[in-house]
């Protein structure tokens, strides 16, 4: 397992790599990243999907499953309800490369920053890239809110069950026995998972 800290400004990575292909920190590629997917304005549904086929359609990342979409309610101040869902996405970049992607595909979809978990257009967060632990004033991974959120842990279990969180070291189909669901409904299954 790699896990790098952030400890007064430095990092420090630990790993034992192999010593053949092309590597990230020590990992070889291409690796397995976890997707969050929101959005409660505007056309919701058809800027997730919109987002997902952008994102596949990069160099250096395919997408490998989708869940279903989920209605659920909003967290923070006062707003629409959220369509959320997660995609497991197949990347050949380094996850603060993949943030800066994720970053710019939400500009491009209108999304603006004006106060903590308002309404948005497209939120893409990074949960998980591989096993790796990262923390850096730019980038957490996992993603430090993942395990108290049902609207993330509910559509994740669906298509990656049995991905261990590193930091708990409990597996998604867990961790999501432990929060609440009760405000996460299901609203376009898709069965296939696939794109």
């Amino acid at each position: 397992m790699l896990k790098i800290f952030n400890d007064n400004g430095d990092q420090n990575i630990i790993n034992q790599s192999k010593d053949s292909g092309q590597k990230i920190f020590g990992n070889e590629l291409p690796i397995l990243a976890a997707l969050a997917l929101g959005s409660n304005l505007g056309d919701s549904q058809t800027i997730l999907e919109t987002a997902i086929a952008q994102l596949a359609a990069l160099p250096g990342i395919e997408l490998k499953s989708a869940s279903s979409w989920y209605k659920t309610k909003a967290v923070g101040p006062p707003q629409p309800d959220y369509i959320n869902g997660c995609a497991i996405l197949q990347v050949a970049m380094t996850p603060q490369l993949l943030l800066d992607t994720l970053l710019a595909t939400e500009q491009k979809f209108g999304r603006v920053r004006q106060e903590r978990w308002g309404p948005r257009s497209l939120d893409l967060d990074l949960l998980l890239y591989d096993q790796v632990i990262l923390d850096t004033p730019t980038l957490q991974i996992p993603h430090p809110r993942m395990r108290e959120r049902a609207f993330v842990l509910v559509p994740l279990a669906e298509i990656a069950p049995d991905w261990i969180e590193p930091v708990s070291g409990y597996a998604i189909k867990q961790l999501v026995k432990d929060v609440d669901c009760s405000d996460v409904h299901l609203l376009k299954s898709n069965l296939s998972h696939h794109p």
